[in-house]
């Protein structure tokens, strides 16, 4: 087993990874399309294909940002990265109680960092155009409909960890990739929806963010990428467990 101390800086970097460059993609899109005039509210994106082909992008961003960390740090820490996920694992008892907080502060250490760095380096406008990638419902999703969505893309990401990183029986290797392109496809589908946190990391970085460099107040969303993704990753686990319960562990 590796120290704590060094399971808890891999989280770090994995969670700094992923929202350093994948909500980085969103902002610089959103930088790319300012001064455009969208279609209607709903759509952000440029280009023929507008708001999907941006979203296809920035889902593949955070894909392969989480595909990189999961074979860098995947041996070290199981690459959690995402708050959800480790709380998902500890309510099966496939993770220990006394390290789930170092896990999650961590990661929320990481991705506040990442915000925080994307800002000096891009310089203001990644806070006034981008929000640093926040997430928010879009026009039209209310409060309990995103917390639902989140909820959903969460589950689909973690059942897809049970079986392809968790269960002994998985094929080696495939981990990362498979669940990289899984995140990639549940963002592109609910990112003009909810922004497709499925992570409270993920969206505490750009909101602390936002803070400190005078952006947009969204801390009246946060509960959303807290309950969602947490509700999804726990039952996600549960599900898995109850399906494979006839096969042994």
């Amino acid at each position: 087993m590796v120290s704590l101390a060094k399971r808890s800086l891999a989280e770090f970097i994995g969670t700094f990874f992923l929202v350093f460059f994948g909500a980085g993609a969103a902002v610089i899109t959103l930088m790319i399309s300012a001064g455009q005039i969208p279609p209607n509210s709903f759509n952000i994106g440029i280009g023929t294909l507008g708001g999907f082909a941006d979203w296809l992008a920035i889902g593949l961003a955070f894909g392969l940002a989480i595909m990189a960390s999961i074979y860098a740090f995947g041996r070290i820490s199981g690459c959690h990265i995402n708050p959800a996920v480790t709380i998902g694992l500890w309510s099966i008892k496939k993770f220990p109680s006394r390290d789930v907080g170092p896990y999650i502060i961590a990661q929320i250490a990481g991705a506040s960092v990442a915000s925080i760095l994307f800002a000096i380096i891009v310089g203001m406008n990644a806070v006034t155009i981008g929000g640093l990638g926040a997430t928010a419902p879009f026009p039209g999703i209310g409060y309990v409909p995103a917390i639902i969505a989140e909820a959903l893309g969460t589950f689909l990401l973690m059942i897809t960890i049970m079986g392809v990183a968790v269960d002994r029986r998985a094929p080696p290797g495939f981990a990362g990739l498979i669940i990289g392109l899984t995140v990639a496809g549940i963002i592109t589908t609910l990112g003009n929806i909810t922004g497709a946190s499925l992570n409270p990391a993920r969206t505490f970085g750009p909101y602390l963010g936002d803070l400190i460099f005078g952006g947009a107040n969204l801390w009246y969303y946060f509960p959303i990428y807290v309950i969602g993704p947490i509700i999804g990753a726990v039952a996600a686990a549960f599900t898995y467990n109850y399906l494979y319960s006839e096969l042994g562990t």
